[in-house]
């Protein structure tokens, strides 16, 4: 029954995750856990002009969870902060509550729709998600500290 969501295009993702290692300059910083796989991800990020302008992470998970990561990687910079918070409810309401997937941008995580089916699975799934909704609240919430630090 787990073949069906470590499926082809979820190794590839997983095997090919990009902006891996840390920002030398984050507006902030947040790091989530999966208490029952013992998955982490910390992620760093820059907000500039109400958009993401550089993001980096690392992480030790599960393939489902490096496949979230990837997909998050390849589509943070540019959005908004609100469009994060969007994209990581969409994903929790396709996996806990059988919603439809996410379209637009984030419709790659169509992909991770099997996973609803194994709750156990559903923490690290939502790491990279949960962490970056949270970077970017605590970013939105020192503005003026950030434009000091860089002065």
């Amino acid at each position: 029954m787990l073949d069906n969501i470590y499926n082809q295009r979820i190794l590839e993702l997983a095997g090919n995750i990009p902006r891996i290692g840390r920002l030398p300059r984050p507006d902030a910083t947040a790091s989530a856990y999966s208490k029952l796989c013992g998955s982490t991800i910390t992620v760093d990020l820059r907000l500039e002009d109400g958009k993401v302008a550089d993001y980096a992470h690392e992480l030790k998970a599960c393939a489902l969870g490096q496949a979230s990561a990837s997909i998050m990687a390849r589509n943070v910079v540019g959005s908004t902060p609100q469009e994060l918070r969007e994209a990581r409810d969409a994903l929790r309401r396709m996996l806990k509550e059988n919603g439809p997937p996410p379209t637009g941008k984030w419709a790659d995580l169509a992909v991770l729709e099997p996973v609803r089916d194994y709750k156990a699975r559903h923490g690290s799934t939502m790491l990279a998600f949960d962490a970056v909704a949270d970077a970017v609240t605590k970013a939105e919430a020192s503005p003026s500290d950030r434009a000091r630090t860089r002065a």
